[in-house]
């Protein structure tokens, strides 16, 4: 009765539509029908009883196996295949012939390249994605003496291998990151010729973490972070942990967190629904012990930051550090200025040594500093700081509805467009939201936001690296306190390199030659400003690494914009290691 009941509501359904859409619904559910009860079934068996015969079916196998990954919506069982188009031309080149077995055995390059697999997190790789669990469970069936005899088996290994691989050449070699506006690479793709040469090297040479290397940046952040895995692994203990989210917006959804998370690192011996503080206080007060920091029993920033960042997080991270890299040029500059933000440190790099290092001051997570490429193309000695719009409405316009004095208060000046000052209680502030059609300008000298030294560089965001006159901030050790430009504790040494490696003479009188560094020098004891045009531009890469290598071991920083998190949820969020 209810299967005549759902077919006579079918019926009418199709009475009521009116003819175009009867035939629509018919051709829709005809093409469901039919790939869902004529998807081509991938062999499963087919045994022989002497190394000849394998030799001689093998090919035939993966011929056909080959085939069917294209009308099996790219797959060979529940395997997703990861390369088709490249895997069937690699398998056309060769007729079809197995790449990592002989008659019935796995060659040396064979068993290399699952060694690899295995082994791959020294690359910041994870094995799952790369067939791990699917060819280790075909290489205990061909452990077994029928499964030795099975041609269908060591095809289909044969396959997932050199997938595996291919996928890895292009994961080295190119990242797993999607392209963006700072990338510097040239090539987002690689040909097939590509792909067929590296594999012919591995099988050739029988080994495959020689020729994998060879694909890697030489960049020496890159290679210093590398170098640093396996100590990193060596200790690590991968286990999923909860996520204790801050800021806090929700105390109470908070304190529950928290209460689960302490429990599951053993400090909290039961879990209830009820926040027992008591508990909390004390178990927070054993974690910072354990971990050396000021023992206070509060979930403040340090104590929620190593809480949340497990090993997990942490490899996650070096995934994500050596894919950055890996979005750089093959070839850096001979010379260039490197700031890390999650680092808080800038770096002037010459012929792959450090110059000059130097703390600095970043931008605010509600204004952080750009990711961006540029180069250092002039100095400003005794700068003045206009106010961008954005940081005008969110900080000044509110401040001036209540008071027009405020500007003259901060020694602030206000202009119009030109370049007039305009006296701001004669203006109506009330009427102004998203913008105003004046300047806000702080003038030069000791107390002007930007110090006494600017270095410009054309981006679309208007931010620089500049002195500052709150110097007493690069004390302290999280620095994300600026409106979004770079503040540089060593300005002094940055510019004088700049000024030695831009050698132009500004004049020359009376047989004595007067260097822009000369000139610089006594603009800057007479706190006069000066626009000093920079020849030999510096390029400057500002990007976000939250851990990098230092003498054989990875140090981690502050994911202060919380990017990394948001990369690892979009890229590894499935990862089980």
């Amino acid at each position: 009765m209810k299967l005549y009941t759902k077919k006579f509501r079918q019926i009418i359904f199709f009475r009521n539509l009116p003819d175009p859409a009867i035939l629509i619904c018919l051709i829709i559910f005809c093409c469901l029908y039919y790939s869902c009860n004529h998807r081509v079934k991938t062999p499963q068996h087919e045994l022989v009883n002497t190394p000849e015969q394998m030799k001689e079916k093998v090919p035939g196998v993966i011929k056909t196996l080959i085939e069917q990954i294209a009308e099996n919506a790219g797959k060979i069982d529940s395997n997703s295949i990861l390369q088709p188009e490249v895997l069937q031309y690699l398998y056309d080149q060769d007729d079809d012939e197995a790449k990592w077995s002989r008659d019935t055995s796995l060659t040396f390059a064979g068993r290399s390249l699952i060694k690899f697999i295995q082994n791959s997190q020294l690359y910041g790789l994870f094995p799952e994605d790369y067939h791990y669990k699917n060819i280790t469970s075909i290489n205990e069936k061909l452990a077994d003496s029928n499964g030795k005899k099975d041609v269908v088996l060591w095809s289909k290994e044969d396959i997932l291998l050199t997938d595996a691989l291919l996928q890895i050449i292009k994961d080295v070699k190119l990242g797993r990151l999607q392209r963006d506006s700072i990338t510097l690479r040239t090539d987002s793709t690689l040909p097939k010729e590509f792909y067929e040469q590296q594999v012919d090297k591995i099988i050739q040479s029988m080994t495959v973490s020689r020729i994998i290397d060879s694909l890697e940046p030489s960049t020496r952040g890159y290679r210093e972070l590398k170098d640093g895995i396996k100590v990193f692994l060596d200790s690590a203990h991968f286990k999923d942990y909860t996520y204790v989210p801050y800021p806090i917006y929700d105390s109470v959804g908070f304190k529950q967190t928290l209460q689960k998370r302490l429990f599951e690192e053993g400090l909290i011996d039961s879990l209830t629904d009820l926040f027992d503080a008591a508990k909390v206080t004390k178990a927070i007060k054993k974690y910072q012990e354990l971990k050396k920091i000021t023992v206070d029993g509060k979930a403040g920033t340090e104590t929620i930051r190593l809480l949340n960042l497990t090993d997990k997080n942490k490899f996650i991270r070096i995934a994500l550090s050596l894919d950055k890299y890996k979005m750089l040029p093959d070839k850096m500059p001979d010379k260039y200025v490197w700031v890390n933000l999650a680092g808080y440190y800038m770096q002037l790099r010459d012929s792959d040594t450090v110059k000059i290092y130097s703390k600095i001051v970043v931008g605010k997570p509600l204004t952080r500093t750009p990711e961006l490429t540029s180069a250092i193309s002039e100095m400003i000695t005794y700068p003045q700081w206009s106010v961008p719009q954005s940081i005008i409405v969110k900080e000044f316009l509110p401040e001036l509805k209540k008071n027009a004095g405020y500007l003259a208060k901060k020694g602030f000046s206000l202009l119009n467009q030109k370049n007039e000052e305009v006296d701001p209680y004669f203006v109506d502030w009330s009427k102004y939201k998203t913008s105003i059609p004046y300047k806000i300008v702080q003038g030069s000298g000791d107390d002007n936001a930007l110090g006494i030294m600017k270095f410009n560089f054309p981006n679309k965001y208007a931010v620089y690296l500049h002195d500052t006159n709150q110097r007493y901030l690069f004390g302290q050790s999280s620095r994300a306190l600026s409106h979004g430009c770079v503040r540089v504790q060593e300005w002094g040494k940055l510019s004088d390199y700049i000024l030695k490696n831009d050698s132009t003479y500004i004049k020359s009188l009376g047989g004595h030659s007067f260097t822009k560094a000369d000139s610089v020098s006594k603009w800057l004891k007479k706190k006069e400003k000066h626009f000093i045009p920079v020849k030999s531009k510096i390029p400057v890469f500002i990007r976000y690494f939250t851990c990098e290598g230092k003498d054989g071991k990875i140090v981690f920083y502050d994911d202060i914009y919380n990017e990394d998190r948001m990369l690892g949820e979009r890229y590894f969020a499935r990862k089980y290691l």
